[in-house]
């Protein structure tokens, strides 16, 4: 049995499980930070309607992955409580007591915030019922023209067994009642087509020139007797149901890991009930007959008294026309300085090391980099990992270019990347297509790390040029999740970034490392050692800090080095954005830390850890969080920032984020998080919108100071 850590200064047991915060309650928490950036009346109209779109696409992938997570415990057995000392029962329960008041919130703020407000701007979201006349004739026509065409209704009776609902879709029940015969009642179901729009736009009239809007699982109720002619029907109504979507994969048994894969997909959408959104004035007998046929139990039928789905909020987001009710405030991508004018990007990165800031720096010199080498006659190989890629993604493109070219390329494709399981594989099987060398990873591992390696040819030898970064290679989500990427061409750097590729396309294991830290080895064990220098360093009357930005900390190791680190004096400055399972404030335990999350116009990404090491500053940056899969189960790496100009440049984002007056929500010491508090005398600092700004006049200066414009003398015999 191992001895438990305590406080030298206060003598408390720091690994006692009242000091720790269950992690799905944090990420219930965590949604609702984004939910009150739906309630806040300082963000405009759709912004605040994206915000609860978010939110109801966040709480979908909860349910699917960690609700049902905990009902697998509960199936097999499992007993272990977690590091809050909750067993999987427990957790469950709580979870969906918080999540059903979670939901109620989130109705509350459709109805009450949001709907005025959009009628008010020409959303007139309505019942059919208010539609007459022309209007009425309107949507009568498009549901026999477009819609009934469309639909396929199942009825359900001693020949016709109850059938498969699929994830996620959303379907209409009825009961049903022969109009001559017996008064057994029957059901069907029918699934509200995907293929067409949720939201259908009646075009308006003199009275109301920018229409209406009706759904379309209305406008099917309410013609819900056209598709059961000889019945009556007794009682409709709509209904979703979410399933276990996390895949059970036994790698050792697989002998074709992307086959596996394949059928478990296809698995995903039959999974085991996890939830039931239901109308809250749904038939008692139907909703009865539903919920036994998905095997669901009453804690698991959620009412909701609105729209199911609430993520169609995000199309309304996307209507056109409506500009006006969106945020203008962040400008878009700026050009990164260093590339400003230089058509030679590997002369660039030869000049000095270079650090991008994205979305407020462009990620296009990232797919430059991969373009440019697939066409470079002194480029040899490419090496590069790849967890989530865009739906058409150039990195792709070039990659198989490169490999056309004959060049020799290693791509290691994570086939296990949740969700992005079916496009890994349509581009794994491209890419081996093309001729390159596609590797899926280490069994029982993810490969989350994000490190792309150019092997090149010059006059005075061979040359190694890196690119590593905390976010992956999509081009897409670059636009707006905050992440940071640093291009290399250092030795050092070069060797490690070779010993990965070796040790993940084959059995080839380093003595050591120069410069990286990599999970599952030796990352944690790095990490912790650097909080135990802060700690030493405090002992010291050393200057000790540290500042850690991440999506997530739940690593009960390094939390409870975090509180003996505390404790020693260490201050400590945490933005987490997501789960955090540390609690702040505790007497004796964590006073000397602070826990702060940004919830804003982009996604806050980036992991960045900065140790003041005695006034001789560290900062890192990883593409890992501080939690048990990605220090234990996962390839992931930690780099150091080492040009003084780079580090600087990260201290400042840190600085920033911690000096967040607008989307800052700080956790107080009854593990609540508050938005910040500031009087009226105190600048307003909106981070992620001052980042813009800099990124935007730091190119802006860069380019005028290294442009030479030429302006042609005039006649002074013309008059202007």
């Amino acid at each position: 049995m191992t001895k438990s850590k305590t406080s030298g200064k206060t003598g408390v047991n720091v690994e006692s499980s009242k000091y720790y915060m269950n992690r799905e309650l944090s990420w219930i928490q965590f949604n609702e930070r984004v939910l009150c950036e739906a309630e806040d009346e300082s963000n405009p109209l759709l912004e605040r309607v994206k915000f609860l779109s978010i939110s109801a696409s966040n709480l979908d992938e909860f349910f699917m992955v960690r609700v049902a997570s905990l009902k697998d415990m509960i199936n097999a057995g499992y007993k272990k409580p977690d590091i809050a000392g909750m067993t999987a029962t427990k957790q469950l329960q709580e979870v969906l007591k918080k999540l059903h008041d979670f939901t109620e919130s989130q109705y509350a703020v459709y109805n009450d915030c949001l709907l005025p407000l959009l009628e008010e701007n020409g959303f007139n979201i309505c019942d059919i019922s208010e539609l007459k006349g022309k209007e009425l004739d309107y949507a009568e026509r498009y549901f026999d023209e477009v819609v009934f065409p469309v639909l396929t209704p199942m009825a359900v009776d001693s020949s016709r067994p109850f059938p498969l609902i699929r994830n996620k879709t959303l379907n209409i029940g009825a009961l049903l009642k022969k109009k001559e015969g017996k008064d057994d009642v029957d059901f069907a179901t029918v699934q509200v087509p995907d293929v067409l729009p949720r939201l259908l736009h009646i075009p308006g009239n003199e009275e109301n020139r920018s229409g209406k809007y009706i759904f379309l699982e209305n406008l099917i109720m309410q013609n819900v007797d056209k598709l059961y002619l000889n019945y009556d029907v007794i009682a409709s109504a709509p209904y979703r149901v979410e399933r276990n979507a996390d895949l059970s994969i036994d790698e050792d048994e697989a002998e074709d890991l992307l086959k596996e894969i394949e059928k478990q997909i296809k698995k995903r959408q039959w999974g085991q009930a996890i939830r039931l959104e239901v109308s809250a004035g749904m038939d008692e007998k139907l909703l009865k007959l539903i919920a036994k046929e998905l095997d669901v139990d009453d804690n698991e039928i959620f009412k909701v008294n609105g729209p199911l789905d609430l993520t169609f909020l995000m199309k309304l987001y996307k209507v056109e026309g409506f500009d006006h009710l969106k945020e203008h405030g962040y400008r878009p991508p700026s050009p990164v300085p260093a590339f400003i004018g230089e058509k030679d990007i590997f002369k660039v990165i030869s000049d000095g090391d270079v650090l991008m800031h994205h979305p407020y720096e462009t990620f296009e010199n990232v797919v430059r980099f991969v373009e440019e080498a697939a066409v470079d006659p002194g480029v040899l190989a490419i090496k590069q990992t790849l967890y989530r890629v865009s739906g058409n993604s150039p990195i792709i493109a070039a990659l198989a270019k490169a490999a056309d070219n004959g060049k020799q390329v290693t791509v290691l494709v994570e086939l296990k990347a949740r969700f992005d399981e079916e496009n890994n594989i349509v581009w794994a099987k491209m890419l081996e297509k093309a001729g390159c060398h596609v590797i899926y990873g280490l069994v029982g591992l993810k490969t989350h790390c994000k490190i792309t390696l150019v092997v090149r040819k010059e006059e005075d030898g061979i040359k190694r040029y890196v690119h590593l970064a905390t976010g992956n290679y999509n081009d897409s989500t670059a636009k707006q999740y905050t992440d940071i990427g640093l291009f290399t061409c250092a030795p050092a750097f070069g060797e490690d970034a070779t010993a990965v590729f070796n040790m993940l396309s084959g059995y080839s294991e380093p003595l050591g490392w120069n410069k990286l830290s990599l999970a599952p080895l030796w990352l944690k064990d790095r990490i912790i050692d650097l909080i135990r220098r802060e700690k030493e360093h405090a002992l010291k009357n050393e200057p000790a800090r540290i500042v850690a930005k991440m999506n997530a900390i739940c690593h009960k190791e390094v939390i409870t080095e975090l509180y003996l680190a505390s404790c020693a004096g260490v201050k400590i400055d945490l933005i987490v954005r997501g789960i955090c399972c540390l609690k702040t404030g505790i007497k004796g335990v964590s006073e000397n830390i602070t826990v702060r999350s940004i919830v804003g116009n982009f996604l806050e990404h980036s992991r960045i850890f900065c140790f003041e090491n005695g006034g001789s500053r560290e900062i890192y940056a990883s593409s890992a969080d501080w939690m048990p899969r990605n220090l234990e189960r996962r390839v992931e790496i930690l780099f150091p920032i080492e040009n003084e100009e780079l580090k600087k440049k990260a201290w400042h984002i840190l600085d920033l984020e911690l000096r967040d007056t607008e989307k800052a929500h700080i956790m107080n010491d009854k593990g609540e998080y508050v938005k910040a508090v500031v009087s009226e005398d105190v600048p307003r600092i909106n981070s992620q919108k001052i980042l813009c700004e800099e990124a935007y006049a730091e190119a802006k200066t860069f380019n005028s100071r290294n442009t030479r414009i030429f302006i042609p003398e005039t006649n002074p015999n013309v008059k202007a």
